[in-house]
């Protein structure tokens, strides 16, 4: 059974920094995509970064382009969005999703694309 779990989330100041953790499990397939969405109540979710287990390279929102950075530990099966700069709307809970369609690069995949959810972490950036 696949699970993902989210953690990091917090209330920071505009311009601090959070660590976003993800932590894979039950994931057989070699290669997949791992993305990191955000959502704001009542608005659609939003895309903000992915990464390919198959080479590691990544894709940006232009939004968090130069600010965010999405890694990868593949021994210890977790995934990393270090998000520096944060203004406040980057307030969302943040979800990580994996998608079982090794799609490169990884961020051509669409949402619905993505096979298995989190359960979010809140991130609220406010003075």
């Amino acid at each position: 059974q696949v699970q993902l779990v989210e953690s990091g989330g917090g209330l920071v100041q505009p311009g601090g920094s959070l660590r976003l953790s993800c932590a894979e499990s039950g994931i057989t397939q070699d290669y997949y995509n791992i993305g990191w969405f955000r959502q704001v109540p009542g608005k659609e979710r939003e895309r903000v970064s992915c990464i390919s287990s198959r080479d590691g390279s990544t894709g940006y929102a232009d939004s968090v382009k130069g600010r965010f950075i999405i890694s990868r530990d593949s021994a210890e099966k977790m995934v990393y969005l270090q998000m520096n700069s944060l203004k406040p709307e980057d307030t969302a809970v943040y979800y990580c999703a994996a998608s079982m369609i090794d799609l490169l690069p990884c961020y051509i995949a669409g949402q619905g694309l993505y096979d298995y959810w989190g359960q979010g972490t809140q991130v609220t950036v406010s003075s």
